[in-house]
């Protein structure tokens, strides 16, 4: 049984596979240089989603204005865990704060976790949830400058998968397993036990 809240991921020895969805511009040239390009809006939050599924339903298969270049993002899990070391939850819960002041002190931390419903290869919800992230201020300049070790675009996959019928899509969807967390990563995140 799948635990409610659980990070599966692509992910080796070293590195985490994270997805992202931008405009053209953005895309091709992170692509084309395993970068983003100098003028990178790093004054806004931005989200990675370690979930292919999540991501495809977000960009609705690479295919929603701003988001027709599907990006599959290797980052370093030491980059990651320090994102998860420094990160709050969008929302209070009790299951991981003893009340909403405890919540509150982390609202001031660079990272984002948000839990939502993670995608089957039909993009209907299921009843456990994938991670989002969402970076800002120092997260997002050690994300874009230090933490990135190679960008693919997977927006030819993302068209392709999005012509299959369901039960042929998930024959060939990137492989996503488990990521293994600490106790103390996972208590601050909210992961399931």
């Amino acid at each position: 049984m799948i635990p409610l809240r659980q990070i599966r991921a692509r992910h080796d020895e070293h590195t985490i596979t994270v997805y992202q969805a931008y405009n053209p511009e953005i895309g091709e040239y992170a692509a084309a240089h395993g970068r983003f390009a100098p003028t990178y809006h790093r004054n806004r939050m931005t989200w990675v989603k370690p979930s292919f599924l999540w991501m495809m339903y977000r960009s609705g298969w690479a295919t929603k204005p701003g988001q027709e270049r599907v990006l599959a993002i290797r980052i370093t899990r030491e980059g990651f865990e320090w994102a998860l070391a420094h990160s709050g939850l969008s929302h209070f819960d009790s299951a991981v704060h003893p009340d909403r002041a405890a919540w509150t002190a982390t609202r001031h931390r660079p990272v984002r976790i948000q839990w939502d419903p993670e995608r089957s290869p039909a993009l209907h919800a299921l009843p456990h949830r994938s991670l989002q992230m969402g970076l800002s201020r120092e997260a997002v300049d050690r994300y874009v400058d230090e933490w990135i070790v190679g960008i693919d675009d997977v927006t030819a996959l993302a068209h392709r998968l999005r012509t299959l019928d369901p039960g042929a899509r998930a024959a060939e969807l990137p492989a996503e397993r488990p990521y293994p967390l600490p106790a103390d990563l996972a208590a601050t995140c909210g992961l399931s036990s």
